[in-house]
């Protein structure tokens, strides 16, 4: 695989029609159908073999439209991003409604969490989503670099949250209590401050509850930050 393979697929225009019976397959039904198993059964099992057996074609039909693994999960992003948000109001509600279209996404997809990070070549898709979030913050007084570390801040507590929320099942929470308080309760003195804060379960704990708090203090910091220059 090589940056400029990646760069022709993501950001090269679709090939024009050709005359001729229409293949069975294209791009576009391959990263629909390599989506389709990732939501259901985990990326790991979006294989090329495995796309092929889905589509009822042979795996070297795939590569004549998607050169290779790494070339489809840049694609599977774009495809399960979808379009950007167009945020409206103030630049705090703006980033709420973004942060909230993004969390919805990634919830939706869960194994994007683990792809759509660290330095790569993104998609026009994805560098939409990055201009919707800088839209939010068009009257905000920060330089750009303090926007994008404000739309990385977010970015990384929807993950957070979204991995946190895949990881847990039905009874999570009470399965982890009926294993951690008799602990706690032993060793109080040894932790009493963890103790006192799970005794203390005036909000019911949830991924969204979390992720709502979190939030918060990312706009309240940047708010606060803003306020003092």
């Amino acid at each position: 695989m090589s940056n400029d393979s990646l760069s022709e697929v993501l950001w090269s225009a679709p090939p024009a029609s050709r005359r001729g019976p229409k293949p069975r397959v294209g791009q576009d039904m391959i990263i629909e159908a390599a989506v389709r198993i990732a939501d259901e059964q985990g990326a790991d099992a979006a294989s090329m073999q495995r796309i092929a057996n889905d589509l009822g074609v042979t795996k070297m039909a795939l590569y004549r439209h998607v050169p290779g693994r790494p070339e489809m999960v840049a694609l599977m992003i774009e495809a399960a991003l979808g379009p950007a948000p167009e945020p409206s109001g103030a630049w705090r509600e703006g980033l709420r409604q973004w942060a909230d279209a993004m969390y919805i996404v990634f919830a939706r997809h869960r194994w994007l969490s683990a792809f759509a990070t660290g330095a790569r070549l993104i998609g026009p898709v994805e560098l939409s989503w990055m201009e919707s979030g800088l839209a939010a913050m068009t009257d905000l007084k920060l330089n750009g670099m303090e926007k994008l570390d404000t739309l990385v801040l977010i970015g990384s507590l929807v993950r957070g949250m979204v991995e946190q929320r895949r990881d847990r099942h039905d009874g999570w929470e009470q399965t982890m209590q009926a294993q951690l308080l008799p602990v706690l309760k032993l060793r109080e003195d040894e932790f009493p401050l963890t103790a006192a804060a799970f005794a203390d379960r005036s909000i019911p704990d949830s991924s969204e509850q979390a992720y709502e708090f979190g939030l918060n203090r990312i706009l309240d910091g940047v708010e606060n930050f803003v306020a003092t220059r």
